[in-house]
């Protein structure tokens, strides 16, 4: 069974890849499995009590998640003013203390995603998962805190996942070769909701934990310079 949203960006996306240090600047194109399964549990946190939401931990970890990406993606790349906290171990009352945090310059990209998208979510059976379709009706962003989305149409269940979906779970046998590459970040069907919450600092996500899934996004670059990227859909 899938369960099919489609939505729209109204904002720039971006979104680091996970090997990348909290410094790096690089984004994805897409939005990672991982990040999509984030923002599933975060919308029913919102609706209902944490003990309830507790128990679809499982069964969000194990979905399958499949993108039909949007016709066009613009990359662009900026420098801006970032603070990061202070290296220095003057005191306030010292002539060298420069503050908590100090001013610096930072290398970042963001996404202009253009056209609608869809995000498809599969698992075994035939069973209709209301709570997960509540999910995605109240998904507010995806990727970095304000990359905000609009929902355009109800999700919609399917027994077979359209053509024009590419997963991002399950290695892909066809893919096009003028494609671009991207390593997105799952979680392991195993992974327990301690170690995803990132208020509970005993217990954090290890290597095993992740999943890197390399994909082949039906993304050409078009067009570019030393200040943007053109991705067109293939």
């Amino acid at each position: 069974m899938w369960l099919i949203a489609e939505y729209e960006a109204v904002s720039l996306f971006s979104l680091r890849p996970s090997a990348t240090t909290a410094s790096g600047g690089k984004t994805l194109l897409a939005p990672s499995p991982f990040a999509i399964k984030v923002a599933i549990f975060d919308a029913l946190c919102r609706l209902q009590p944490l003990s309830t939401v507790q128990r679809y931990w499982p069964d969000i970890a194990r979905l399958e998640v499949a993108l039909r990406p949007a016709a066009h993606a613009v990359v662009s790349n900026v420098f801006q003013r970032v603070l990061r906290p202070s290296r220095s171990n003057a005191q306030p009352n010292d002539p060298d203390f420069e503050g908590f945090f100090q001013r610096t310059i930072g290398y970042r990209e963001y996404v202009h995603l253009v056209g609608a998208f869809a995000i498809g979510l599969g698992w075994e059976g035939t069973a209709q998962r209301d709570w997960l379709s509540t999910a995605l009706i109240n998904i507010t962003y995806l990727g970095k805190r304000g990359g905000f989305v609009q929902l355009l149409q109800a999700p919609e269940y399917q027994e077979v996942l359209p053509p024009d979906f590419i997963s991002l779970t399950q290695p892909g046998m066809n893919f096009p070769l003028d494609g671009t590459l991207q390593v997105l970040d799952d979680c392991d069907d195993k992974v327990s909701f301690e170690k995803v919450n990132v208020y509970d600092q005993t217990k954090k996500l290890s290597k095993d934990d992740r999943q890197p899934r390399h994909v082949v996004l039906p993304y050409r670059l078009k067009r570019s310079s030393k200040s943007f990227s053109w991705y067109e859909r293939i």
